[in-house]
Order: C-alpha cells, then sequence, then structure tokens
C-alpha cells in the first residue's frame, strides 16, 4: 500500500511495444513503470496515486495517433509522455495537442525546431549532437568528404541540413545524400553510391527495419576497414545489438548517456533495471529511455512546486523544472525554450559495446523561444 487515498493522477505513455522498435519501446515501458512506481513507494504526488496507462503505438504512426486520442478523449490522462521516431511525435500531437490541450512531453532525441507552449522535449538536439560531435570527428579522423544515407522523414531532413552547415563550416564538403523510404531493405545500389563518392564518413539517418541490412552491406563493402568513418547519432546500446559487432565496430555516436559512462547514479539506476527487467529490451539514451526518466522527474518537480495538476501552473512551473541527479549527470529545462540542458558523451563502438571517448560536459540545446 502508497498510503494515498484520493482519486489517483493518470499519466499516459504511448510506445512501441510492437513492431520494429519494440525493443526500444518496451525498455521505455520499464523505466516509466519503475519511476512511477517509486514515486508511488514514497507517497504518491500531492497525496494521490499515479496510474500509468500504457497504449502501444506498434511502430505505426496512424497507430500512433489513435493511442493519443485514446489517451486524451478515454482515459483524459494529466500528462502524455512518449513517441520515438519524430513521425510518431507528430502524429500524437494533432489528437494530444492541436485537439485534446494535453500536455505531452517528448522524451527522443531528435531533430529541435518543435515548438508549442504545450510540448517539452527531454532529449538532445542537435546543437548537443551534430554541433560538438562534428568538428571534434573531423579533427580526430581527418574526415572531410560526407555521404548521408538517410530514411524519408522529418528526423532526418532537417538534421541533415544542420549536418551539412556543421561539415561546411569545418572546411569539409557533402558528397552525397539521399533518402530512402523507411521500410527500405535493399541497400547495395546505395553502399556502391557512397563507394563511388570517395566518401571517408557515412552520417547515417538509416533507422529499423533498414539499419541491420545496410550495416551489412556497408561492411561488406569493404568502406570500415578502408579507413572510413561511420556515425550514427542515435545508435546506443539497444541499436548496437541489432547487428553483428563486426558490422558496427568503430561507430561513433553521441547520446546524453551510455551504459560505461561511470556516473553514479545512471550505474545504479542500470543495476536496478537490469535486476528487474532482465533481457534484451536494455536501459539505453537513444531508445528515448534516459529521456523518459528526465521527463517523469522533470514533471513530478513541476507538479509539486505548483502544488497542484492545473495545466497552466505546471506548465509555468515546467519552463524552469530541474533534477539534481539522472542518467549522465543533472537536467534542467531552459526557460523558454522546453528543452533540456545537460551533459553529452561521445562514444565509439569497441568489440560490440560503447565506449565513452569524450565527455563533452553540459550542452545548452539553443532551440528557438516557445511561441506564446
Amino acid at each position: 500500500m502508497d498510503g494515498t487515498t484520493a482519486s489517483p493522477i493518470r499519466m499516459g505513455l504511448i510506445t512501441d511495444l510492437t513492431g520494429p522498435l519494440s525493443f526500444a519501446g518496451t525498455a521505455n515501458a520499464n523505466v516509466a513503470r519503475m519511476v512511477v512506481d517509486a514515486i508511488n513507494a514514497a507517497g504518491g504526488l500531492l497525496g494521490r496515486r499515479i496510474d500509468l496507462i500504457v497504449e502501444d503505438s506498434a511502430t505505426d504512426d496512424a497507430r500512433a495517433a489513435r493511442a493519443a486520442a485514446t489517451m486524451v478523449r478515454e482515459h483524459r490522462v494529466d500528462v502524455l509522455l512518449g513517441g520515438i521516431y519524430s513521425s510518431a511525435r507528430q502524429a500524437i500531437k494533432g489528437p494530444a495537442i492541436d485537439e485534446g490541450r494535453t500536455l505531452y512531453i517528448y522524451p527522443e532525441q531528435y531533430e529541435g525546431q518543435d515548438a508549442d507552449p504545450l510540448l517539452f522535449c527531454t532529449g538532445p538536439v542537435p546543437a548537443q549532437q551534430v554541433e560538438p560531435l562534428i568538428p571534434w570527428l573531423m579533427e580526430r579522423t581527418g574526415a572531410r568528404r560526407f555521404y548521408l544515407p538517410s530514411a524519408d522523414y522529418v528526423w532526418p531532413h532537417v538534421l541533415n541540413a544542420r549536418v551539412r552547415e556543421v561539415v561546411t563550416a569545418n572546411g569539409g564538403e557533402i558528397v552525397g545524400e539521399e533518402y530512402l523510404p523507411m521500410d527500405h531493405m535493399e541497400f547495395g545500389d546505395v553502399v556502391e553510391r557512397i563507394v563511388r563518392s570517395g566518401a571517408d564518413c557515412v552520417f547515417n539517418t538509416i533507422v529499423p527495419p533498414g539499419l541491420t541490412p545496410f550495416l551489412a552491406d556497408l561492411h561488406a563493402s569493404g568502406f570500415r576497414q578502408a579507413g572510413g568513418s561511420l556515425v550514427c547519432t542515435y545508435m546506443d546500446e539497444n541499436f548496437l545489438g541489432l547487428a553483428p559487432a563486426e558490422h558496427v565496430e568503430g561507430l561513433y555516436s553521441c547520446l546524453d548517456w551510455y551504459q560505461s559512462a561511470g556516473d553514479p547514479f545512471g550505474t545504479a539506476f542500470l543495476a536496478e533495471y537490469d535486476r528487474l527487467h532482465p533481457g534484451p529490451a536494455a536501459f539505453t539514451a537513444g531508445s528515448a529511455c534516459t529521456g523518459l526518466y528526465r521527463g517523469i522527474r522533470l514533471w513530478e518537480a513541476a507538479v509539486r512546486e505548483a502544488g497542484s495538476l492545473e495545466q497552466d501552473e505546471v506548465v509555468a512551473a515546467l519552463d524552469h523544472a530541474r533534477i539534481a541527479e539522472g542518467p549522465g549527470g543533472p537536467a534542467e529545462m531552459v526557460p523558454g525554450q522546453h528543452h533540456v540542458r545537460m551533459s553529452m558523451y561521445i562514444a565509439q563502438a569497441r568489440h560490440g559495446r560503447f565506449e565513452v571517448v569524450e565527455s563533452l560536459g553540459v550542452i545548452e540545446p539553443r532551440e528557438a523561444m516557445v511561441a506564446a
């Protein structure tokens, strides 16, 4: 018994329990249950228990939109979290924010530039990934000629525009950029064009299910063995496990936490997660788990400050909410931006696991001010 007697607070989570991202969505659901259980065990929030309601978006945007409508119209949630792909975020926003006027927290790293008074984003954005990683990579590896194989949806298009800016500003060039359907599975011709281009770095935004066959074809081409660099900013331990170790050896990523980061809080939380949820759905950063942890705890902090679930009051408090600890370090909302100031890390895949090669410290999101 948690000792709370008032009617429960309703928290909604939309995530991919089935479909190509089920490994990540399952991990998200596990994290949300852990955090909510911890809050309830400590007496709840404002003297009330939190009821976590989970809907499966099945790695399908139409399903995500229907789930959002259900959360708002039937469950009448007080706060909604979730979505991994940016296209899922866009699908959720319509029913949740535009129609339902419900507070929505998006936890995944993404392309930035999404602003709404009811939307808060708790994962990294390009200023925290692309801007520190690419100059570091170019200096470290000598890479100058970048090829951008991409899935055809909003995240790769917007992210690649930032990649182009940063690469050219640092004396490099983009020698190829192409977009393929998200379910595209044949990459022999793409890899052939990469090799012919003379690229010395592949900046990948192809996503599952196409990720694994793309990595296999790129490996078979000898690109990495010939000294080429491979970058994928969303890659974490969950995604790393989708491919044989030799297919991802040397790959660079840039996220807000890795299992090898060594921070005391993250290490302890990972151990508890592994105890409660052994199996392939790991606690990682690129699968939105860390952003989901931050999202729930920042929202909790805002509710406690507001002393109420009145949405306008919670939004006002969430605008500057902060947590003293979390995976990778403390985190806080940048007032007016609805994005998070947080610590960032560069890691490289070595023998099937990520090793942190650079701790970047706390980095600003530098997103646009939220419209009034």
